[in-house]
């Protein structure tokens, strides 16, 4: 039996959990038969993108519902709070109309996430990489954006269907947001939060990272300057001719 087989077996046996996977396949544990209701590949198929493989931890397993060829073409990421404020809002809109020539990675959370995603599927291209399995729609405000995405673009996961969304899930989904995307954009970030984790893992990468900056005490922006402050490209300018009412 191939080892791909072996994996996706792992996989639902231990619900996606990539430190009990590389325990059973350095134990070749043996398998049973089971019935596997997701479309998926492993670390060991020609699809799988070589960015992921270049994380300290990649995936050994992708679940994933439509275009998997978007995995290959070139994308940026777009991060941020789950709290999206106005002008957030509107500095993601302007990213995603600047890029449509790329694929859009986020990670289809409430806020910034939804947000570009949603600015995406008008023009562009989209990734959704989610922390549950795809049959758990989270968050259900999000439901259109996964139903558009799984037939005309693209979500993935680690997890199997039936994996429903745990906190720790997130933190750890964050590091192929980092890898997928040539270049990291943070539009909206508190001292302390997610999107924080994500651009560290970027700097890992060698990614370079782009910053919306924020007026001082805004505390919406603080992570913002603080990436500024310590290296991070600051956003001066976008195309004039996309700004709207929003900004």
């Amino acid at each position: 039996m191939e080892w791909k087989d072996k994996i996706v077996y792992y996989a639902y046996k231990y619900s996606g959990d990539w430190t009990q996977i590389a325990e059973a396949i350095k134990n070749n544990e043996e398998i049973c038969d089971c019935v596997i209701e997701d479309k998926y590949i492993t670390v060991f198929d020609e699809k799988y993108p070589e960015c992921l493989k270049r994380l300290r931890f990649p995936p050994w397993i992708l679940f994933y519902e439509g275009n998997l060829d978007l995995l290959n073409e070139e994308c940026i990421s777009i991060v941020g709070s789950r709290e999206a404020t106005k002008y957030g809002e509107g500095i993601t809109r302007l990213i995603v109309r600047n890029n449509l020539d790329k694929v859009i990675v986020s990670g289809l959370a409430k806020g910034i996430d939804a947000i570009a995603h949603d600015e995406a599927i008008k023009k562009g291209k989209t990734i959704g990489i989610i922390g549950c399995g795809l049959k758990n729609e989270y968050p259900l405000s999000n439901k259109y954006l996964y139903d558009i995405l799984k037939k005309e673009h693209l979500i993935i996961s680690e997890y199997p269907y039936f994996v429903k969304a745990k906190k720790h899930h997130f933190p750890w989904r964050n590091r192929l947001i980092a890898a997928l995307g040539k270049e990291i954009y943070v539009t909206q970030a508190k001292i302390k939060s997610g999107t924080m984790l994500t651009v560290n893992e970027a700097i890992n990468l060698s990614k370079e990272i782009y910053v919306a900056p924020y007026p001082l005490f805004v505390k919406e922006g603080e992570g913002c300057n603080l990436l500024i402050s310590q290296g991070a490209n600051i956003i001066l300018e976008l195309n004039k001719d996309l700004k709207e009412s929003f900004i």
